[in-house]
């Protein structure tokens, strides 16, 4: 029994991603003497580096099944309510147009950050990342190697932090006079794009009433120190909010954490090129992992003889099927294959274009003319993968560790896409049998 129970803690210890308490680390002394003061108590979760997933939370004691995680009193948040009652108030209350509650917060935390030692909030603007791995920080290089869709959502987002620091220049430099140094200098783009991305990847959702100091832009942002440390696992569930009773913002543990173990939180149930947009990171073993396949791809994989794609395509848009087309690991959605179904259809088949696209088959030869556009779809996927990844170990070369952490996240991104697929292409060879069909290099990369 001895000897059974010692083979099993090394396994167990094997599994288990090895953690290194930062409770010594004099940021987190500081926060946590910062968020005592502030109401904050618990020593259930201490902070940690996991090597799996680098900063987060550690559980001290065993978690049961709806436990509270973490319960973050108010006077620990940072709303907009926090910087209007702050020195920044009266600047933004007298500013015409209001400024909406992102800029609010934005503002706020670029004047925290440059007072320094000054700064009421210092402990937890220390502990906030330097830098982010969302495409805001891209440049083109990096961008370029994105999936297509993606590449697209990606330059809209730093075209957008673009756009507002330029609207806000008049407003910033209302500011000078809280600054001993020149406006244009500590809101600078730079100084901007780590606060929109500080907010963008940190806060939690908490409605607020709607303040006439603001423009009229939804406020759900709140910044919740501590928590945020929290890592995202798209397997576990959690509820989250803030209690008006208490007067805490409160994540409860649906599933409960073993003590020692890292704490986790679900944003949602969210691909990877989502959470890579959206907080910079990718998750491993995401079962909602997918690879979008986007219009000018799909336009590849068809006969362009057929002179009735025009009219497909506009038949399509008007029942909303050409959104959301994907593969996943469990080979092409429902939603991509109807829609090849309907574009391989013959001009005499122009009948059945409904009963298509409520999921009927028309016919074996445009069975296997759908299942054969999707391999190509695979194929020609497949092949732009693989050059982006040639030239992402280009980038590699002698870059710098910013640049090494932006170019190893969208590695991931594309490397996971080739296994998806790779299945895919599996799947639909099977689906084919007994035609021969012989899987592509790429395919065998991919496994």
């Amino acid at each position: 029994m001895g000897h059974r129970g010692r083979r099993s803690r090394k396994k167990k210890k094997k599994r288990t991603p090895e953690s290194q308490t930062l409770c010594h680390e004099s940021i987190f002394v500081e926060l946590r003497r910062w968020l005592k003061e502030r109401g904050f108590r618990s020593k259930l979760l201490i902070p940690a580096h996991f090597s799996d997933t680098g900063r987060g939370l550690m559980a001290t004691s065993p978690i049961a099944a709806n436990e509270m995680l973490i319960s973050l009193p108010e006077q620990c948040l940072l709303t907009t309510s926090t910087v209007l009652r702050s020195y920044l108030g009266e600047y933004i209350k007298r500013w015409q147009p209001p400024v909406s509650p992102l800029l609010a917060l934005c503002a706020f935390l670029i004047a925290e950050r440059h007072a320094g030692s000054l700064s009421k909030w210092k402990p937890y603007i220390d502990v906030l990342p330097q830098t982010y791995t969302c495409p805001a920080y891209f440049t083109d290089d990096v961008i370029s190697l994105l999936p297509t869709g993606l590449r697209t959502k990606a330059l809209d987002q730093r075209e957008r932090v673009w756009e507002l620091h330029s609207s806000a220049v008049a407003f910033f430099a209302s500011l000078q006079p809280l600054l001993h140094e020149p406006a244009e200098t500590v809101f600078s783009h730079d100084a901007l794009r780590w606060a929109w991305c500080s907010v963008n990847t940190r806060t939690v959702y908490m409605k607020h009433p709607q303040s006439p100091y603001l423009s009229t832009e939804k406020d759900n942002y709140a910044l919740a120190p501590y928590l945020d440390l929290l890592n995202h696992c798209p397997q576990v569930q959690v509820t989250a909010g803030f209690n008006q009773a208490s007067r805490c913002y409160e994540i409860r543990s649906v599933q409960g954490c073993r003590k020692f173990h890292q704490a986790f939180i679900c944003y949602g149930p969210h691909d990877n090129q989502r959470l890579l947009l959206d907080y910079g990171f990718v998750a491993p073993g995401n079962p909602h992992s997918v690879v979008y396949v986007d219009l000018g791809t799909l336009k590849l994989c068809l006969d362009d003889r057929d002179k009735q794609l025009p009219q497909k395509f506009l038949f399509l848009k008007e029942h909303d099927f050409l959104m959301n087309l994907t593969f996943g690991l469990d080979g092409p959605s429902w939603r991509l294959m109807t829609a090849l179904r309907l574009l391989s259809l013959k001009p005499e088949q122009y009948a059945s274009w409904k009963t298509v696209l409520l999921g009927a088959a028309v016919s074996k030869d445009r069975e296997e003319g759908a299942t054969q556009a999707a391999l190509k779809l695979c194929k020609i996927l497949l092949e732009e993968s693989s050059m982006a990844l040639k030239r992402l170990s280009l980038l590699k070369e002698g870059a710098d560790s910013y640049l090494t952490e932006e170019l190893s996240v969208v590695e991931f991104l594309r490397r996971e896409e080739q296994v998806i697929l790779g299945h895919s292409q599996k799947l639909l060879c099977l689906q084919r049998q007994p035609l021969p069909c012989q899987p592509s290099s790429e395919q065998n990369q991919a496994g």
